[in-house]
C-alpha cells in the first residue's frame, strides 16, 4: 500500500483530500504544519463570513479531529523557524519597494520543500496538498496542469515546485469543482467542515494592513516622501512606500481630481510616481528567478502569461535568459506589471514554470 504525506491545513480541501486518499487505498499520514501564527479572534469573533487565513489553533484542532474520524496518523510540527523566513521575504520585498507574494514563497520553501523533506524520513512514496491543481502524465514525465475549477485554479502559486519532486505529487481535489468537494465532505460526515470559508488572506495579516508586520521587522520603511507625477511634480506626502504597490488607485492622499495610479516606486529616493490608467500599460517584462517545470526552452516560446493570481492568463511568448531569468512579451499590452509578483506561464492548462518580475518592458 503506498504511503502518502499529507499537509493537512484544517481546511475542507486538504479534509476532502484525506478521504479521497483513503477511499484510493493509500496509507494516509496527515501533517500540520504550525508556523508560530495564531490569530483566535479571527475564528472566536462569531461571523462564519469572515475571511480569515490558516495554520491557527484552531485550524490544528480542525484538522486533528478529522485525522482522528478518518483515522488516520496525524503529525503536528513546529515549522515556524522555517514561516519566520517567508515573514522576512515579505518584509524586505515592501522595503524594496517590490509587492511579494508570500504564498508562493511559502509554497516553494515550506509546503512543498519541508513536507517532501518530512515524507521521505517516514519512506513515503507522495506528498498531497487540498490545492487545486493536477498532476497528468505527459510523453516526457509528469506534468502540472490547472485544477479543473477555473475559479479555483491554483497552479499560478505552486510555478516554484522543483521539478523532480513532480513524480511524488498528488493533488486529489484538483479534478473537481468545489461544489463538489463541499458535498464530499458532508457525505463523508465532516459536519461543519464542510460550509468552513476558504482562506483568502495572508495567514499572518489577518486584519488586512500589512504595514505592521513590515515596519516590525523593518521599521526604516516608515519614513517620508513624496507622490509625484512622473514630470516631477509632487502632488502630495506619504509616510512609506510600503503602503503602496503598482496599480493602486485609493489611499493615494493626494485628493480629488482625476484619477491616478501608482507607476512605480523608488525605493532610493522614498518617492511614489503616479499616473494615468494608460500609462500603467507594458508591453512585456523581465524576470528573474526562473523555475521550469519543463525543459528549458532554447528558443523563443508562444504560451499564456499571467502576472498575478486574479489575472487572467493571456497570450505571449517566453525567452529564457543567460541568468536564469526571462522575457516575457504579450501580445496586447497588459496594465500593473508589478516588480515582486510572480508570472507563470502555461501551454493550454499545462503549467511550464514561472519567476519573478522585476520590472516592466515599455517601448523596448
Amino acid at each position: 500500500m503506498p504511503r502518502v504525506v499529507l499537509a493537512m491545513s484544517g481546511g475542507v480541501d486538504s479534509s476532502a483530500s484525506a478521504v479521497l486518499l483513503k477511499r484510493q487505498g493509500f496509507d494516509v499520514v496527515g501533517l500540520f504544519m504550525r508556523t508560530g501564527v495564531d490569530h483566535p479572534g479571527d475564528h472566536s469573533a462569531g461571523r462564519p463570513d469572515h475571511k480569515k487565513g490558516c495554520c491557527s489553533a484552531v485550524d490544528a484542532t480542525d484538522a486533528r479531529r478529522v485525522a482522528d474520524r478518518l483515522d488516520i496518523p496525524f503529525h503536528a510540527l513546529d515549522f515556524e523557524a522555517e514561516f519566520g523566513r517567508v515573514i522576512d521575504y515579505f518584509a524586505a520585498e515592501y522595503a524594496r519597494g517590490r509587492t511579494p507574494n508570500p504564498c508562493v514563497v511559502c509554497n516553494t520553501w515550506l509546503k512543498f520543500g519541508q513536507l517532501w523533506t518530512f515524507a521521505q524520513g517516514l519512506g513515503a512514496d507522495f506528498i498531497a496538498t487540498g490545492h487545486y491543481a493536477q498532476i497528468v502524465s505527459g510523453p516526457d514525465g509528469p506534468e502540472l496542469h490547472r485544477g479543473a475549477d477555473p475559479e479555483k485554479d491554483q497552479s499560478y502559486v505552486l510555478h516554484g515546485i522543483r521539478r523532480e519532486v513532480l513524480p511524488h505529487l498528488l493533488f486529489p481535489v484538483g479534478d473537481r469543482q468545489k461544489r463538489d468537494i463541499r458535498e464530499l465532505a458532508r457525505e463523508a460526515g465532516l459536519g461543519a467542515m464542510a460550509d468552513k470559508p476558504d482562506s483568502v488572506e495572508i495567514c499572518f495579516v489577518p486584519g488586512g494592513d500589512h504595514t505592521e508586520v513590515v515596519r516590525r521587522r523593518r521599521p526604516e520603511v516608515a519614513k517620508a516622501g513624496v507622490v509625484r507625477e512622473r514630470d516631477g511634480t509632487v502632488l502630495g506626502e506619504h509616510d512609506g512606500i510600503d503602503r503602496f504597490t503598482v496599480g493602486q488607485r485609493k489611499g493615494l492622499g493626494i485628493g480629488g481630481g482625476r484619477k491616478r495610479f501608482v507607476l512605480e516606486l523608488l525605493p532610493d529616493t522614498n518617492e511614489v510616481v503616479v499616473g494615468d490608467p494608460e500609462e500603467l500599460l507594458s508591453e512585456g517584462l523581465v524576470a528573474s528567478g526562473m523555475n521550469w517545470l519543463t525543459a528549458v526552452p532554447a528558443d523563443e516560446l508562444s504560451c499564456a502569461a499571467k502576472i498575478r493570481y486574479r489575472h487572467a492568463a493571456v497570450p505571449a511568448t517566453v525567452s529564457a535568459t543567460a541568468d536564469g531569468g526571462a522575457v516575457v512579451r504579450f501580445a496586447e499590452p497588459q496594465p500593473a506589471v508589478t516588480p515582486g509578483q510572480a508570472v507563470a506561464v502555461y501551454d493550454g492548462p499545462r503549467l511550464l514554470g514561472g519567476g519573478w518580475i522585476d520590472r516592466a518592458l515599455r517601448g523596448e
